[in-house]
């Protein structure tokens, strides 16, 4: 499943430039996560950069977005 950013984002800007993929970028208010890019890290780190990095613990699973490891390797750059 990819990941998505919460209201609680305070717009640091620590994950961004850390997303292998290129899924994170700034919404209206907060940034977001395209789930069509999101791997969740898988195929480059063994945990999510973003969520690793927030200093707020606003990087999580998506329910709507839940995707199986071959699913997520496939959407590899």
């Amino acid at each position: 499943m990819s990941l998505l950013i919460t209201d609680e984002c305070i717009n640091c800007d620590v994950c961004e430039p850390e997303c292998p993929n290129e899924a994170i970028y700034m919404g209206d208010e907060i940034y977001e996560i395209d789930p069509d890019k999101c791997t969740e890290c898988v195929g480059h780190f063994d945990e999510p950069q973003c969520a690793e990095v927030c200093p707020v613990d606003c990087c999580l699973s998506d329910p709507d977005n839940v995707e199986t490891e071959e699913e997520l390797l496939a959407k590899l750059k």
